[in-house]
């Protein structure tokens, strides 16, 4: 199930991730659900949507932080 904006993305992503983390996690995630359509393509057996998820976040994590404040930072 891609996500066509952020506004579709879980309350656990758009509450958590500034705007541009959002975006990146988006286009992940779509990108992931395409790639890993085959279940061959997954290790174990997770399914489609935990690896886009895992994918995902991996992504944001990728470019962002976690502050002390608990909230998403670029990473300088």
């Amino acid at each position: 199930m891609p996500y066509k904006s952020n506004s579709s993305l879980p309350d656990s992503v758009a509450n958590a991730l500034p705007k541009h983390a959002q975006d990146i996690y988006r286009e992940a995630f779509n990108h992931a659900w395409d790639q890993y359509a085959d279940k061959s393509a997954r290790r174990g057996d997770e399914s489609r949507e935990q690896t886009a998820h895992k994918v995902a976040w991996a992504a944001v994590k990728h470019g962002y932080q976690k502050g002390d404040d608990d909230r998403w930072h670029p990473k300088k």
